[in-house]
């Protein structure tokens, strides 16, 4: 099988088992995004991918969302920025993505705030990055930290925040992994009772190749997957 068909053959794996997960919750599965994750493979692999149909991609570095954004400027790819952003990288990356799901700091959202601003552009939509697990190796806001920043994000005109978004713990077992998910939703519903309209929390970004179909039952819009799609691939 060649790699075109082999990544279209993962694409419907995984697409059935997000319907299934999606069913088992009551949900239909037009709710949930698949977000293919590029970032371990080149242009051939992440072209195939668009030509099976995923269309909203994920990188988590934003020079290789830079690069392969200039490859694939002919195609109707949405892109996600999904790792850790720089201040010193928002200018370039602000007009090419579609949703940033690492607003891990106010000071990184006061920045794309600014940027925004100076170029006149439209508001850059953003999920805000909760470290649920309390890995001090990753980013994002504690859970205590967010409901005290309604009022500074509903400031931030250049800011729309969309949801939340949360990576399990590297060590979690399946159980502990759902309840962090789980804690993720519990926290987003809180949010949106305390802030009200000034901020929409639709989106909940969590579940990965290992996870997502947990992470689905617990609530999340989006999933992030990368190996699942590229599985059976040549070295």
């Amino acid at each position: 099988m060649d790699t075109a068909h082999r990544i279209a053959e993962n694409l419907h794996q995984v697409q059935a088992r997000i319907a299934a997960a999606a069913a088992r919750s009551g949900r239909q599965s037009s709710a949930i995004r698949l977000v293919g994750v590029t970032k371990y493979v080149g242009a051939e692999e992440t072209q195939a991918l668009v030509a099976a149909g995923c269309l909203d991609l994920g990188e988590s570095r934003p020079q290789e969302l830079w690069r392969k954004a200039t490859e694939l400027s002919d195609q109707p790819v949405r892109w996600h920025m999904i790792g850790h952003l720089q201040r010193n990288k928002l200018a370039r990356t602000l007009p090419l993505v579609s949703l940033i799901h690492s607003g891990d700091s106010l000071r990184l959202l006061e920045a794309i705030h600014a940027e925004n601003l100076s170029r006149s552009m439209p508001p850059s939509p953003v999920l805000l990055e909760v470290n649920v697990s309390g890995d001090a190796a990753k980013h994002g806001f504690a859970p205590t930290e967010l409901e005290p920043l309604g009022q500074a994000l509903a400031a931030l005109s250049g800011v729309e925040p969309r949801g939340l978004m949360c990576m399990a713990g590297r060590e979690a077992s399946v159980d502990e992994t759902r309840r962090e998910f789980a804690r993720l939703r519990a926290l987003r519903d809180r949010l949106q009772t305390a802030w009200g309209e000034r901020c929409r929390l639709d989106e909940l970004s969590m579940g990965m190749s290992g996870d997502y179909e947990a992470a689905i039952e617990e609530g999340a819009t989006l999933v992030r997957i990368g190996s699942a799609l590229f599985e059976g691939l040549e070295p």
